[in-house]
């Protein structure tokens, strides 16, 4: 198995690509942290897990609260004995808006695509150097690499987490700590709907939103959406040893849109 005896945690994991990720990781022999701030979501990530033979614990957190964006490391480190990896995979669509913006919106998306996500890696680094090194991965976006018209602080958010991947991993290469960055396009999931039915974006005001997930997906060379599944499996080879002289990358998994 790819990932037999690595220790990691995944945030986000409740649901859509966060969920197939620790599920996957777990059939690959991780033992995985399940962080979600759906305690529900939570129990039955971990109870699937559990039932297909693997190892996995479950952490309810609110990663807008610093305490606990530290707190899902140490409990993944107290329950399973050290720290390999990590998946920083939570975030939020954040405002459609520029103009005329609720600053309160644009703190949370802030601090749910990059304050979050920074505080999480300050805590885990000093577990993956006790390891000898480790894995770091980051959900980055296609919004990340090519601007988003319609998600600029979604956008300048992402293309932030590129950019302290890309700083990061020069500065812990020697440490053999690797960090890099997954960067989906319109994927399947709850969170998408969500990102195409914003209620500050006008133009979509009263459609459909399976529609509008069907037409989001269009704009892929491909012509459709991606699964959760196919994110995880990206996130799969750049978290495990199979990706050991891979550093510093933002690989976009976007069926072409940034190709």
């Amino acid at each position: 198995m790819r990932m037999e005896g690595k220790i990691g945690l995944v945030t986000a994991a409740g649901s859509g690509i966060g969920r197939a990720g620790a599920i996957r990781f777990a059939k690959e022999g991780a033992s995985v942290g399940v962080v979600d701030i759906d305690a529900d979501a939570v129990a039955a990530v971990v109870a699937e897990i559990k039932a297909a033979g693997g190892k996995a614990v479950g952490i309810t957190a609110d990663l807008t609260k610093d305490e606990d964006s530290r707190r899902i490391v140490r409990n993944t480190v107290n329950y399973f004995n050290g720290l390999d990896f990590v998946w920083n995979h939570v975030g939020h669509p954040g405002p459609a808006a520029v103009e005329d913006l609720d600053m309160k919106d644009w703190d949370q998306a802030v601090d749910l695509n990059l304050r979050t996500v920074f505080i999480t890696t300050e805590t885990a680094l000093p577990e993956l150097r006790a390891r000898g090194g480790g894995s770091l991965l980051f959900t980055a976006s296609s919004s990340g690499l090519s601007g988003s018209m319609f998600s600029p602080v979604y956008s300048m958010a992402k293309f932030g987490v590129v950019g302290l991947v890309k700083a990061m991993a020069k500065r812990y290469a020697k440490e053999n700590i690797r960090i890099n960055a997954v960067c989906p396009g319109p994927i399947d999931t709850p969170m998408l709907r969500v990102f195409v039915a914003r209620p500050d974006q006008q133009s979509t005001q009263g459609m459909d939103k399976e529609e509008l997930v069907r037409t989001r997906g269009g704009v892929t060379p491909m012509g459709r959406p991606g699964r959760p599944e196919e994110i995880a499996n990206a996130a799969l080879f750049l978290l495990s040893d199979e990706a050991s002289f891979l550093t510093g990358a933002a690989v976009p998994v976007d069926g072409g849109i940034t190709a």
